[in-house]
């Protein structure tokens, strides 16, 4: 599964996206999970299975779903409460929710 985290900067989700790797391998999960801004998503499409909104930057949401989801990549807004407390185990359970 490839998970690409966005956010206005691509800085504030990069502990998530530590947390998110260390359970993913605590699962045994064949995953890759990254983070970028809003900016640089265009340059990661490939092989994305799904895009996770930081909540700070939500009024992105209709945006990136135009742009992604006619390419069957599912597109969410990461649990506020979550990400505050970086849960990355809450966090990697929304994304393989979205993409079933």
């Amino acid at each position: 599964m490839n998970i690409l985290l966005v956010c206005s900067a691509g800085m504030s989700t990069s502990m998530l996206v530590s947390k998110m790797r260390a359970e993913a391998e605590k699962r045994e999960m064949d995953a890759t999970i990254n983070a970028v801004s809003e900016s640089e998503l265009k340059n990661h499409l490939d092989g994305l299975d799904v895009v996770l909104i930081g909540p700070q930057v939500r009024y992105l949401e209709r945006k990136i779903k135009e742009q992604l989801e006619p390419k069957g990549i599912k597109v969410d807004v990461i649990n506020q409460m979550a990400y505050g407390m970086m849960q990355g185990d809450k966090v990697l359970d929304q994304a393989v929710t979205l993409a079933k």
